[in-house]
């Protein structure tokens, strides 16, 4: 019989761990959280200083029944769970239904599910951390007073299955927020003039700056004409040369929020499935004969620190791989301000392990990611990139072009791996040929370019966690969920991997901002995770922070019961009728936005699409709108709704605004770096979104 009884989050876990561990040691799964505050009412007893009401989950019964009974015949119990706050507070939780003293040194954590982390981690027990258990009842508690005091009203007042929150109201906000500046943006027209020039043979381009006094910009065309005509030939003299040479420095280790990120630029991976696929690495995936091992680190993590024994091993790979040039640590970033350091960043927990070798065992995505985490975890521990820079100054009259060239002289970590960017740019060499000051180049030729400034591009994934990071709003562990919950609730929609806001969500936003303007204050909602973070600090008492927040809250919800007015979504009517019953079809909002339904119901049940009209005006007619179309395999095109007296059909869907060249249609392609806007008449193209 076993001596010691270890419980752990997940069944994956258990195995593992328990192989590790040996005969002595029985492992068991809580599989996530066994009690939480009820669903059915709000759970906290504000009157009684916020004490909250914690009640067995439902289904969770029986597991905790044999995890009592378990720990009855064990010597001693130990709780494993994950190493955050979520995972302090099940050990807490557990501790109090087992009847385990939480002062005793019934506590284990590990950031890696590998044989010499457990044992090690076993050597080490310690308490529950109070501090961390009361950072996340503090969060959790918080989190239920705004949800189940807005969602009821939103029920009552626009329909069922609405919620706000924290976290999620500010996502939806920044998503319509920039929606209302791409509507109100009004692009302006600026020029270009690009020279290409020659010297000795080889060719290069050079931009137009400005005079000897100052940079200059071209806002029209008569600039551009006054510039053509300041120049006399075609022999430019260099004036100026500045050679530079620019080091490059590592990305440092993924953290939760820039592997989501990253794995969404360069896997084409959402939030959600980057979280999901590094679970299961974390958690042990079958390895040949070591059996089934952790791949990475714990994956909820906003730290970007590497331990020394994982250094070491990084150091021996590189110098054994690539040579001691390549092996010199730089700098790979700053910690940031706000990071729990008690972690690691999320990185390989075996750098010998690499991807070639995983390959023939993991998934294809599986497989991706840990390439992708052991890539960039090895290049933070390389050399710096040595880059040379020129700048090349050219004067012809008081015309001066700019020439700009960079060249990798060294490669170091860009050998193994570059960070993406939003917007896709590759990072080439720009050779440009020898010069000296005093030279003589020749222009081939001179070419100005009008172009339009663009509106802001709307957030996908990667750049909404972003700004959410940046704004110090939610944390590694909130993200996905958060990006989840506004697309469940119909509050947005994906269109070309960028985000959306329905009318819906439009409608919420608009009654939170009313009447809970704090809720979707940014400054306010990233002070409150600071104080969370105090908490988590032992700085600050977690119920204090509650209740400065809930007296002025609980205001806000008294007067919004009163005077928030319920939102008529009316049933508008559709103009035709159901062809299985005959009565009125009417427009109705759901879940995903507008359908058309039967006013019959439920006696007839009868739905369709709405075809929907862009608010594009057809080209070829002039009488008809634009609208979607689906082919009959199912692909997205756009037609006139005039169909068949017009014919007009495109792919590519045509957008309101016409171009700015020659008034003509412009239309969005698709494209693999973005969306692309093109002039179906002229040559007029604005760069990739």
């Amino acid at each position: 019989m076993a001596d010691f009884l270890v419980i752990v989050e997940s069944p994956a876990k258990a195995k593992t761990i328990e192989r590790y561990l040996g005969k002595k040691y029985k492992v068991r799964a809580s599989l996530g959280h066994l009690r939480d505050l009820p669903r059915s009412q709000m759970g906290v007893d504000v009157e009684n200083n916020y004490e909250p009401r914690y009640i067995t989950i439902r289904g969770k019964g029986p597991i905790l029944s044999d995890l009592k009974k378990e720990a009855k015949k064990a010597k001693k119990v130990f709780l494993a769970a994950d190493p955050d706050r979520e995972g302090e507070a099940i050990a807490w939780h557990l501790a109090t239904a087992l009847g385990i003293d939480k002062d005793s040194d019934c506590r284990v954590v590990f950031n890696e599910i590998t044989k010499d982390a457990i044992k090690e981690s076993f050597k080490h027990p310690r308490q529950i951390d109070m501090d961390l258990v009361d950072a996340q009842q503090a969060r959790r508690i918080l989190d239920r007073l705004v949800g189940y005091s807005i969602s009821p009203l939103l029920w009552k007042k626009v329909k069922k299955g609405l919620s706000a929150g924290r976290v999620q109201s500010v996502a939806l906000r920044l998503i319509i927020d920039r929606e209302n500046e791409i509507k109100n943006f009004e692009p302006e027209e600026y020029w270009s003039i690009t020279g290409e020039f020659e010297k000795a043979k080889k060719k290069f381009e050079a931009q137009f700056y400005g005079n000897a006094n100052e940079k200059m910009k071209l806002t029209n065309e008569d600039d551009v004409k006054a510039v053509m005509a300041s120049m006399n030939g075609k022999d430019f003299t260099v004036n100026r040369v500045v050679k530079k040479e620019r080091k490059r420095n590592p990305s440092p280790s993924f953290t939760t929020s820039s592997l989501q990120q990253e794995a969404a630029r360069k896997l084409n991976f959402r939030a959600k499935k980057t979280m999901m696929l590094a679970q299961q690495l974390y958690e042990g995936i079958s390895v040949g004969k070591e059996g089934i091992t952790g791949l990475i680190t714990y994956m909820r993590t906003d730290s970007t620190r590497i331990s020394e024994t994982a250094k070491k091993d990084a150091l021996d790979y590189i110098l054994g791989q690539y040579g001691e040039e390549y092996a010199t640590k730089a700098t790979a970033g700053k910690q940031a301000s706000s990071s729990q350091d008690a972690h690691e960043a999320v990185r390989p927990t075996s750098v010998f392990r690499t991807p070639e070798s995983m390959k023939n065992i993991l998934s294809r995505d599986l497989y991706r990611l840990y390439k992708l985490i052991w890539d960039r975890f090895v290049a933070s521990q390389m050399s710096s990139a040595v880059l040379d820079t020129v700048m090349a100054e050219l004067q012809n009259g008081e015309a001066i072009f700019r020439a700009n060239g960079s060249q990798v002289k060294f490669p170091g970590f860009m050998k193994l791996y570059v960070e993406g960017t939003d917007d896709q740019t590759d990072d080439k060499d720009n050779i440009l040929p020898e010069m000296a000051e005093g030279d003589i180049v020749k222009a081939v030729e001179v070419t100005p370019k009008q172009h339009f400034t663009q509106p802001p591009p709307r957030y996908t994934e990667a750049r909404l966690v972003r700004a959410l990071e940046e704004l110090g709003i939610g944390r590694p562990s909130t993200y996905a969920p958060t990006l989840d919950t506004i697309q469940k609730r119909g509050y947005v929609t994906l269109d070309a991997k960028r985000f959306i806001p329905t009318e819906l969500g439009e409608i919420v936003h608009q009654l939170v901002l009313e009447f809970f303007p704090d809720i979707l204050n940014i400054e306010f909602t990233a002070k409150m995770e600071h104080d969370l973070d105090s908490v988590e600090e032992g700085e600050i008492e977690w119920r204090e922070i509650i209740d400065a927040f809930f007296q002025d809250f609980e205001k806000h919800v008294e007067v919004a019961e009163s005077e928030m007015e319920k939102v008529q979504i009316k049933d508008e009517p559709a103009g035709e009728d159901c062809e299985l019953c005959g009565s009125a079809m009417v427009f109705k909002l759901g879940r995903y936005g507008k359908f058309m339904a039967c006013s019959n119901f439920p006696d007839c049940r009868n739905t369709k699409a709405i075809v929907k009209h862009i608010g594009v005006t057809c080209p070829t007619c002039k009488e008809g709108e634009i609208v979607e179309r689906k082919s009959k395999k199912k692909r997205l095109f756009y037609g006139c709704e005039r169909y068949p007296e017009c014919d007009f059909v495109s792919w590519d869907k045509p957008i309101e605004r016409p171009c700015p060249k020659c008034s003509h249609l412009l239309v969005e392609k698709k494209v693999k770096k973005g969306v692309q806007i093109n002039c179906v008449s002229c040559d007029y193209q604005e760069e990739v979104q």
